[in-house]
């Protein structure tokens, strides 16, 4: 009887990011579907356009006029590529869902692993909670300047909203974003995809449309080069300190890109396209971002009058005066505004839903490994939803919390951007200082490696962070009072001082980072 072999069974290639994710002792467990297409469009719907640049535009334009906040985006720009870069090696190395928390423990090693994990996983929580309250209290801002707009005007008896009433806008959208979270995922999912094009098609709108519309634009050597201090409203005459404030609507917007990072475990070979989508990104927002910044400050119609507090808008929101001009004096009424101020609002909603959902998953993650005080209680899943509910509400109400002060302090939003910047930025330092110090030869580099580049690349990344969350603890106005005080520092210095002290008496005895889920000597899960 003849014999005859059976024809071999196609067998399909593995992946080479679930290749690199097994070898680092993870199963793969999420569908890897996504295309570096999505992966860019969730990562550039993660940083946002607006939620970034918009709320603190006009106090950054009043810093140092012009031509400090436009070249403030250059140059911060320019810094951010190191930092971008620095993360794109570390991300090729290790393409995993864990990202920062898990970068941190293996490139740290055994002995200082779990303490690296530890700070980068409570930063990465702090910084991402209260990016839930900049994104309230930016969106509270925004329906502020939109409800006073559809009543009239501050000059024709519109409705500006009280402190109070600005305190349940705040506290509204965070308690919408928790209830979508935890019983609305199907509709979060859907919601993603709008964001997406929303961010895109609307800054076009806004980028292409606000110059054309305005009735006069301001030349560009006004735009380019024009430096202006204001002592009388800022308290501050030091044309150094005054320069170094206004990058701060630069440094509080260019970050965020290490969602491509989170995405890796379902992201199409992802030890090549997860740095792909990190660094366009970062090219992406550089260049839309500049064109916005570029937008508003054209169309400026009267620098003083954007401050005055009986100007149309109150002088409460500088970006709904400047839109508000341009509509007036070309159509004779607001309507144009805030359809504008409307795609801007959209945007902080999107944003603050998105953020919510990945603070509770990070709140999720640290409480499993009992990470979190009580964390038997913020690791439970919702039985029907399937969601861990109960992180969503902690973060919810942690970010209420944050927010309070907004009846007496009219500085919250400083002090809640400086809080998300440094928790959220401070988290990528902590990854890049493990990769210059450690042994090269412990390193096992991906398709993007910067061989010889590495030290230089990341020593600049890790002094760019360091000053980024330093100067985000400054006082912005004075003279200094309860009115204007910057409560960051008080916040993060006591949070921070906690977390280390329970990490010294208690945690450093039991916590060990992540937990590999195979036995990588023989493979079994």
């Amino acid at each position: 009887m003849e014999y005859r072999r059976p024809e071999a069974a196609k067998v399909q290639e593995m992946d080479p990011g679930e290749k690199r994710l097994n070898e680092l002792g993870y199963k793969q467990e999420l569908r890897r579907e996504m295309t570096l297409f999505k992966t860019l469009a969730i990562s550039f719907s993660t940083i946002t356009l607006f939620t970034g640049i918009t709320p603190l535009y006009g106090s950054s334009l009043l810093y140092a006029g012009p031509a400090s906040l436009v070249w403030g985006w250059v140059v911060v720009s320019f810094f951010t590529w190191f930092v971008g870069i620095a993360m794109a090696e570390i991300c090729s190395s290790f393409p995993t869902t864990g990202s920062l928390y898990f970068w941190a423990a293996h490139l740290a090693g055994p002995r200082w692993g779990p303490f690296a994990s530890w700070c980068c996983a409570w930063l990465e929580t702090i910084g991402l909670v209260a990016g839930i309250g900049t994104q309230a209290y930016a969106g509270s801002q925004t329906l502020q300047s939109i409800i006073l707009l559809c009543t009239g005007t501050n000059k024709d008896g519109g409705y500006f909203a009280p402190k109070w009433l600005f305190l349940c806008m705040y506290i509204g959208l965070t308690l919408i974003w928790a209830v979508l979270n935890t019983f609305a995922l199907e509709v979060i999912a859907f919601i993603d995809v709008i964001s997406i094009w929303w961010q895109v098609i609307g800054g076009l709108v806004i980028v292409i449309m606000l110059p054309l519309v305005s009735l006069t634009t301001k030349s560009a050597s006004y735009v380019f080069t024009h430096f202006e201090t204001a002592p009388n409203s800022t308290g501050i005459s030091s044309k150094p300190y005054v320069v170094v404030l206004s990058f701060l609507v630069s440094q509080y917007s260019l970050y965020g890109y290490d969602a491509a990072a989170h995405l890796t475990e379902e992201t199409k070979g992802a030890d090549k396209n997860g740095p792909i989508a990190i660094l366009s990104s970062i090219g992406i927002i550089t260049v839309f971002g500049w064109a916005y910044i570029l937008a508003l400050t054209f169309s400026i119609q009267d620098f003083g009058y954007l401050y005055d507090p009986s100007n149309e808008t109150a002088g409460a929101f500088v970006p709904a005066q400047i839109l508000y001009d341009a509509f007036q004096g070309r159509y004779h009424n607001s309507a144009g505004a805030i359809v504008l101020l409307l795609i801007i609002w959209g945007s902080f909603f999107f944003g603050g839903l998105s953020i919510t959902t990945s603070a509770a998953r990070v709140v999720y993650a640290l409480s499993r490994d009992e990470g979190i005080p009580f964390s038997s209680i913020w690791r439970k899943i919702h039985p029907k939803h399937k969601v861990p509910s109960n992180a969503v509400w902690l973060c919810a109400a942690i970010c209420i919390l944050l927010g309070l002060p907004i009846l007496k302090v009219n500085v919250v939003f400083t002090a809640i951007t400086s809080i998300c910047t440094i928790g959220w930025v401070g988290g990528y330092a902590v990854p890049i200082f493990a990769r210059i110090v450690m042994d090269e030869k412990n390193f096992k580099a991906g398709p993007f490696y910067l061989g010889k580049a590495r030290r230089p690349v990341c020593i600049i990344a890790f002094l760019w962070i360091c000053y980024t969350c330093s100067v985000f603890l400054l006082p912005t106005y004075y003279p200094l009072s309860w009115n204007t005080f910057n409560y960051a520092p008080g916040a993060i210095g006591v949070g921070l001082s906690l977390i280390m002290l329970w990490w010294i008496l208690d945690a450093r005895k039991w916590f060990k980072g992540p937990v590999r889920n195979i036995d990588i000597s023989n493979g079994k899960v």
